[in-house]
This record gives C-alpha cells, structure tokens and sequence, in this order.
C-alpha cells in the first residue's frame, strides 16, 4: 500500500479547477488515441512477460547463466536499474544485473573484468537501434568477449528494439532474439515494455506483480479514484515560476537509482519550449535520506524559496537491525537512540526534517510506502508517469519529445563525421 499526502497550503481557484478538467481530458485521449502508449503498458505487457519467460525456458543458456549484462542508457536503462536496486535485497536467486552505460573506458573495463563469458547473457537495448553509447559498449563486448554471432553464440545476445530499427535488421540477419518496444511509447516512459521486462524477468523478479500494481494504478486514476494526482500536478504546474525546483527527498539507499529515473522522467519530459515557444520547465533533483540532510538540506531551508519537496519513505524496511544499547565515554549524549532500530531512526529523521521544512513555509507533499514491494514499486512507476503527463498538459507542451537532447546528438556525429 501506498500512501499520499499534499500539504500545500492552496486550494485550486476555478480557473486552475477547469485547467485540471482539460488536462485529465487530454491525457484521456492520449490513451485512447495512442499518442502515448504507456497507458496501456501494465496490461498489454503481461503476454510479453508470458513470451519472455517460455523463451527463457526453451534456451539452456539462460537457464544456466548467472549473469546478465544489460547494454542501454538513459530510458534504456535507468527504469531497469531503479527496480532492481529497490527489490534485490530481498529476492533470493537472482541473476546479477551488470549495466553498461558509459562510455567511460575505465567503467567498461573494470566492469568487463567481472563477467565471465561462459555464465552470461547480454542484453542490448537501444529505441532507436543507433544509440552511439549502447553501440560503441556492444563493439566492445563483441570485441573483448570474441563473441561469434554467426555461430551457437547468438543465443548469448538479446536485443531490444523498435520495430525496423536497424538493430532490428542486424538482430534478423544475425537470427539473435529480439523483443521490440511500442513505437507510442518512449524511452524514459518504457520500463514496463520489454526495456525492464526482458532483462528483469530473465533475472528472476516476479514482473507478474509490477504489472498488475501498475495496471491498478491506472485503473483507479482513470476511474477517478486518484485525484490527489491532479491536485499535485496543478500546484507544480501552476507554481513552477515560484517554486522552480521539486526536490524528492527519498529516505532508503535502495531509492537512489529510482529517484535518478524520476529526475529523466521529468527533466526530458518538461524542461522544454511551450506551443507559444516561451522556455518552461520544472527542474528534479534528486536527494538521499539522511544522507543529503547534512548538506543539500542546508540550501531548502535558508536559501532561495524557489523549491517544493517531495518525501518518499518506506514504513517498514522488514529489518530489525537494532543500535546498540552501548554507552560510548565522552559521546554520551547520543545514548538517547540506543535500543532503537535503524529502522525508526531513518524515519525518525525524515519526519523531523518534513516538519522542519513545513515550519518554514516550503511546499511539501509526501508519499509513503507501507513496505517495498513488486506492486508498491509497480504504482509508484506509474504515479510519477502520470503526474508527468498531467504537468505536461498544463504546461502546454509535447510531453514526450525531447529536440533538447537531439541536437546534442547531431552535434556530436557531425564532430566525428569530419574525421573521416
């Protein structure tokens, strides 16, 4: 289960009332006209999930393999990783994920010394099939790993894919397996298309269950049963000059590479020009609990009020792991949290520093999961899909480009281009 909770000090007057009507309508028709696919991810992806792991089944290599390397970056990957972070702790008999990303050479390097060939899968995810990152680490595996593609190794290698893409093409001349991505859907919307589902169902993560957490999320938001959602978007989106920075505060080390997919989601989705080509957009950042209480921390509450805060918290972290009731000579005073758990003092420590920042007048909202799990995780992803869509509409702008980033990737072929 998880919990939601506004508080703002504001009530939405009836022009914000009717820009909320608008946007709940033009998400609407997203879904039903496939302007964007995401919607429909939770339901649709459940054959593929089925797909995926009779595929598994039939293929000895999978089945032996301990290791599965994904090669993918942004949207390709960062879904994948947030998952996998927030539930691994507590799934037994996994593969390891290793993520390939950067194309930093001693990243690469240190990372391919630890796979062994012989016990690994490589996944390549790449929308476009061109990706220049996810291509330069796959020549490199090929490379390193003498991978004979032509040969019994082609059922080493998984691609993901759009339909016709030119990784589709080499996947088909090669006969390597390929799962393909939902042209509506995109890449930093994609972890519940075969983006996430392919390498985290071969690892062993019960998928069944994000999906049906997400597929009942959207259930109750387009049954209007989630209006907080609304709400929340409204208050950003009508707010973002003020209050230009949302920052999630998320306490649990395990959130950190969700929160890192929550700052793409949001940055390439809103950080844009409107239809009127003014510049718009709200700026993610992403903070960890407590860790960033002894510094980021310092900058919401005396510096500029240009941020509202978002906490994410786990109620049970399922892990008794006590402080001892030791007295240590000189450090005396913080003997009041012996014989507490870990647990009550990271949440302790959450809800001083939100009370903190609420008697300071800041904009906060918070959410609370009862404990992690496949479902809450499953919600979550698609929580923060929607109040991205919803702010998109308000903000009207096309949610789901991002020429931002296109033309820094024109930049770069043309720079490599004159070396040739």
């Amino acid at each position: 289960m998880i919990t939601y909770s506004l508080e703002y000090d504001w009530t939405p007057d009836e022009a914000t009332e009717i820009l909320m009507a608008e946007a709940y309508g033009k998400i609407t028709e997203e879904r039903e006209t496939g302007v964007a696919g995401y919607y429909h991810l939770p339901e649709d992806s459940k054959l593929l999930n089925t797909e995926i792991r009779a595929y598994a089944a039939s293929n000895p290599l999978i089945m032996d393999c301990d290791t599965i390397a994904v090669i993918g970056i942004g949207g390709s990957s960062l879904g994948t990783k947030a998952v996998d972070a927030m539930l691994r702790h507590k799934t037994p008999g996994l593969k390891r994920l290793v993520f390939l990303e950067n194309p930093d050479p001693v990243d690469i390097s240190q990372k391919f010394a630890t796979i062994e060939k012989e016990k690994t899968l490589f996944i390549v995810v790449s929308k476009s099939g061109s990706t220049i990152e996810t291509m330069s680490i796959f020549k490199a595996a090929i490379s390193h790993f003498a991978l004979d593609l032509d040969e019994k190794e082609k059922s080493r290698v998984i691609v993901v894919t759009d339909e016709g893409s030119v990784l589709c093409h080499f996947a088909d001349y090669h006969g390597v397996k390929a799962y393909t991505i939902p042209d509506n859907v995109g890449g930093r919307f994609s972890v519940l298309s075969a983006v996430g589902l392919v390498p985290l169902t071969l690892a062993g993560y019960d998928t069944c269950s994000i999906l049906q957490g997400a597929a009942d999320m959207v259930a109750r938001f387009f049954g209007r049963r989630e209006k907080h959602i609304e709400k929340k978007a409204a208050f950003l989106a009508t707010h973002w000059e003020t209050y230009r920075m949302n920052v999630l505060f998320s306490y649990s080390t395990c959130l950190e590479n969700f929160t890192k997919w929550y700052v793409q989601l949001l940055g390439e989705s809103l950080g844009k020009r409107n239809r009127s080509g003014e510049p718009i957009g709200l700026t993610p950042i992403g903070q960890i609990g407590s860790i960033d209480q002894h510094s980021f921390l310092q900058l919401i509450m005396e510096g500029p009020r240009d941020k509202s805060v978002t906490f994410l918290k786990i109620s049970d972290f399922e892990n008794d792991l006590q402080i001892p009731d030791i007295s240590l000579k000189h450090i005396e005073k913080t003997d009041y949290i012996n014989a507490h758990t870990f647990n009550e003092l990271i949440n302790a420590e959450c809800d001083a520093t939100h009370q903190s920042i609420v008697e300071e007048g800041i904009p906060v909202d918070s959410i609370t999961l009862d404990k992690i799990g496949e479902r809450n995780i499953g919600e979550l992803i698609v929580y923060y899909e929607l109040l991205t869509s919803l702010m998109g509409a308000m903000l009207d702008i096309n949610t789901y480009d991002q020429p931002g980033v296109e033309r820094g990737k024109n930049i770069l072929m043309k720079t490599f281009e004159k070396d040739k």
